[in-house]
């Protein structure tokens, strides 16, 4: 009995051992180095043109002050215009307000602050009575 855990318990050494050997292949100093250059001059190149695509986007996109609003957003924010009619009045044609107009006259209306009219005045926007 003694000499059958032994005889399996050399034969699964020699399966580690053999199995630990194969695992351990070697790669040559040269190798390393080469993968390591291939890998940063992709990497280089990614950053290139993602710097390409950031100039391009800076360069030839209309910023978000730049977007007019569809005729749903501009009877909105005529009707945000109407609550504080009492002391401000529209001084822009209704078609020239911009996303960042109509999130001002939101901001108002939710916090009440009246620094929100008063940017769309120095903006133009709006005007006093």
């Amino acid at each position: 009995m003694n000499e059958l855990f032994k005889g399996i318990i050399e034969k699964l050494s020699k399966l580690t051992q053999t199995t630990i050997t194969s695992q351990n292949q070697s790669i040559s100093q040269a190798e390393v180095e080469a993968l390591v250059e291939a890998k940063l001059k992709e990497h280089a190149a990614a950053l290139e043109n993602t710097m390409m695509e950031q100039d391009n986007n800076r360069n030839g996109s209309i910023s978000e002050e730049d977007y007019t609003l569809t005729a749903k957003q501009i009877d909105y924010a005529l009707s945000l215009v109407e609550k504080v009619h009492a002391e401000f009045e529209l001084a822009i044609d209704p078609s020239k307000l911009t996303i960042k107009d109509l999130n001002r006259l939101i901001a108002y209306n939710r916090y009440k602050n009246k620094g929100t009219l008063i940017n769309l005045v120095k903006k133009g926007v709006l005007k006093k009575k």
